[in-house]
């Protein structure tokens, strides 16, 4: 089976070792030459244009995504062609706008932040006074890693975003959201097939750093309360939105135990690069399940505890390859995983994983060999 991939980032190239070893076939479509998946990339070229990218889609069997930003029109264009697209359009539109992710999460009854959409400074400033004077305002389409995310205390503060959408010929609002209180941000992640057999993966705390994810523990440290609800959750949203592949579902937690749904990711995601080690089947394989309509395998984890370590900007004057010898000396037990990328600060150029019984000793052995790339 041939498994087309649009877009030629770390995350494609993560799947072509499971793709390997399941049999399948790999192709990509990278959006420039020397990307990070250019071992398996066997197209070079625009994902916006629809003739490219069904130009690649005719040669495979199905497609799926290293990312959410292939347009509707040209996912319309993929389906309407008889090309097997997995998450479809409906699901993926819900990822790649947020004001439309809010109301598809309030329809089902997912709990969330307060929310609102706002087209101007006087209903940011209504929204504003009506929650504590103070919110978070994201930008509808187009941001990750705290990228088009604000927290403001006056509508004046997104008066560059307001002009950017009046000067836009399709309009559009921004999302406002109740800056929410909460003690820790938690990932669950979920796999589907298209007749709906489902696997669930431990919660997961994720530690974020300016906005991008530097640090994951799975499982969860004390989670018993709420990794039922969770799971629950996350199972809950992939069915209802009828993902297919590797769902993400971002939380909040506060301080009563509540759990509130922050973003969803319809990919393989950050967090879930710890299970490349530490569970029995990782994201990466789960999502080639899924998208081929294989049988998932077992996403329990192999170890009591888990860490996956980003490693954030790279040395500075140096290549990733120049520090390996010192990662992986470092701590025999790591593991490391490196995107193919140039140094450039605050860049994800790779991961460290490492598992083990005590949440101290495994977190000491991540860091060692992350450290090694500073």
């Amino acid at each position: 089976m041939r498994i087309g991939v649009i877009g030629g980032g770390q995350l494609a190239r993560m799947m072509i070792a499971p793709a390997v070893e399941l049999g399948l076939e790999i192709r990509v479509l990278a959006e420039s030459e020397g990307m990070s998946a250019q071992l398996a990339t066997t197209a070079v070229g625009d994902y916006r244009d629809l003739d490219t990218v069904l130009s690649f889609a005719r040669d495979v069997d199905v497609i799926t995504f290293d990312h959410e930003h292939v347009p509707q029109d040209v996912l319309a264009g993929l389906v309407g062609a008889g090309i097997a697209v997995h998450p479809g359009p409906a699901p993926l539109a819900v990822a790649q706008d947020k004001l439309v992710m809010r109301a598809r999460m309030a329809e089902i009854g997912a709990p969330q932040p307060d929310w609102a959409a706002v087209t101007d400074a006087s209903e940011l400033q209504s929204f504003l006074d009506a929650h504590g004077g103070r919110a978070v305002v994201k930008t509808a389409r187009g941001g990750y890693d705290g990228k088009g995310v604000r927290v403001v205390s006056a509508a004046t503060q997104a008066d560059d975003w307001f002009a950017a959408l009046a000067e836009d010929a399709h309009g559009g609002a921004l999302l406002v959201e109740e800056l929410v209180a909460f003690t820790r941000e938690l990932a669950q992640q979920v796999a589907r097939r298209p007749g709906g057999e489902v696997a669930v993966y431990p919660v997961v705390e994720t530690l974020q750093r300016d906005g991008v994810c530097a640090e994951v523990i799975a499982p969860a440290p004390d989670a018993d309360a709420i990794s039922a609800a969770a799971a629950e959750l996350g199972e809950k949203i992939a069915t209802a939105l009828g993902v297919t592949g590797m769902l993400a579902v971002e939380l909040f937690q506060t301080a009563d135990g509540r759990l509130l749904v922050n973003e969803l990711a319809m990919r393989p995601h950050n967090s879930g690069h710890w299970s490349q080690d530490g569970a029995v089947t990782g994201q990466f394989e789960q999502h080639l399940r899924a998208v081929a309509d294989l049988p998932l395998g077992d996403p329990s984890p192999i170890a009591p505890v888990s860490v996956m370590i980003n490693i954030l900007g790279g040395p500075v004057g140096a290549t990733l390859p120049d520090r390996f010898a010192a990662a992986l000396g470092a701590d025999p037990r790591a593991k490391v995983h490196t995107y193919g990328k140039e140094p450039r600060p605050g860049r994800k150029v790779g991961h460290v994983n490492a598992v083990g019984d005590d949440l101290t000793a495994v977190l000491a052995t991540a860091r060692a060999a992350a450290a090694a790339f500073d």
